[in-house]
């Protein structure tokens, strides 16, 4: 029997999604902004389509959500509502709880998408975070200052990636900082900089087991290169590494006390130049940057394939089983350019996996059976970037209400 799935993305991803579902024998229904309706969605996979207009970058009007989607209620029998995107989390979770359609709800959806609710969790259940504070209180908030010395860095609590962050470095520049916020100060928090090597996990939990784990180290982090532009560039780890093994435990820990049954995750963990391990944030979605195709690349997995065969074994109460990953050494870079489709012959190699389609970019993604050889073709397509393709557009600020 035909399951109905609405699917939700103010972004312009998903595609792989979407199409699992319809071949799996799913009515689709997409949910996303007015903005991408020139995008080349597969919309051979979509049965239905509805429009929102943005109010704000990746902001919908949710009292029009909701009683658009009260319409769609009566003339269809939906099963599952599924967010494509970090922006998307918060108003499937609002969608679900409204009208009583299984997955994840409210309040643990905060601890996907809410910065502090999760570094909160996190520190309650006794796994590492860097020193943090909410900036609601000012005499808390000069308490945390002199007790942890500047650079700090200004989050906001609900904005995807690396967008909106601030690294301050001293109390005049928090309260300048904080005072330009005004009534939206309290969707912030301020935490330590901690300097370290950055890692992101990228997972697929089944029935609360996590049954798939992808570990990778970001070379060029995503704070650096939404502040200071450049060449963003991430690569897997080998599978019996000590530190895939330690990123395996923190992961887990994280995943567990946050209570995800089903679905796809994107965790991020920093080691620190004291040695420790340090929860950075996690989120209930495919990790974005094409995180997917040097996971693809490294395991052949496709994540957002088998996420979808998981929403769709869940609907159907069948069982389902996890293709055997494979074990290559996988790279990715991706960076701007100064031509829409820039020429990508100077890149080509042996270790080539794929070139990724997109406007005015460059990326490339490389596979190998040996790990320095990943580091080196990463290595060399960043000077390469650097040299003959690579565009750097300013960071836009964050405009004040």
């Amino acid at each position: 029997m035909e399951k109905i799935f609405v699917c939700i993305s103010c972004y312009y991803k998903g595609g792989d999604f979407l199409e699992e579902l319809k071949r799996l024998g799913n009515k689709v229904i997409l949910i996303t902004s007015d903005n991408l309706k020139s995008k080349d969605w597969p919309w051979k996979s979509i049965d239905e389509v509805y429009y929102m207009t943005e109010v704000k970058h990746g902001g919908w009007n949710l009292d029009y959500l909701v009683q658009g989607f009260s319409h769609l209620m009566k003339i269809h029998q939906i099963n599952a509502v599924i967010a494509l995107d970090d922006y998307d989390v918060e108003k499937a979770a609002m969608l679900r709880e409204t009208f009583r359609i299984p997955g994840m709800g409210q309040t643990t959806h905060r601890y996907f998408r809410d910065k502090l609710a999760m570094r909160q969790r996190a520190k309650d259940c006794g796994i590492n975070v860097p020193e943090f504070c909410s900036v609601f209180n000012d005499e808390k908030l000069t308490n945390f200052c002199d007790k942890n010395p500047s650079p700090w860095v200004l989050k906001p609590r609900s904005e995807a990636s690396a967008s909106g962050i601030q690294k301050i470095n001293s109390k005049e520049q928090l309260w300048n900082s904080l005072e330009k916020l005004e009534e939206e100060r309290y969707l912030f928090l301020l935490e330590s900089f901690k300097p370290g090597k950055v890692f992101h996990v990228d997972s697929l939990v089944y029935d609360k087991e996590i049954i798939f784990t992808s570990c990778a180290q970001y070379l060029s982090p995503p704070m650096n290169v939404a502040h200071d532009g450049g060449v963003f560039r991430t690569k897997t780890l080998g599978r019996y590494s000590e530190k895939y093994k330690a990123l395996e435990r923190e992961n887990k820990k994280v995943l567990q006390s946050f209570g995800l049954i089903n679905g796809a995750t994107h965790t991020e963990f920093i080691l620190g130049d004291d040695g420790k391990w340090y929860f950075l944030e996690t989120s209930s979605r495919v990790g974005g940057a094409h995180i997917p195709d040097l996971i693809e690349a490294s395991s052949g997995i496709n994540i957002w394939h088998e996420w979808a065969k998981i929403e769709d074994s869940l609907l159907r109460s069948k069982k389902y089983d996890l293709p055997k990953p494979t074990g290559f050494y996988a790279g990715l870079i991706v960076s701007l350019a100064k031509e829409k489709h820039p020429n990508t012959k100077e890149f080509e190699c042996e270790e080539i996996y794929k070139f990724l389609n997109l406007d005015y970019h460059i990326g490339i993604v490389y596979k190998s059976d040996k790990e320095e050889m990943i580091k080196q073709r990463l290595d060399e397509g960043a000077t390469q970037i650097l040299d003959h393709v690579l565009n750097i557009i300013p960071p836009q600020t964050r405009p004040t209400s």
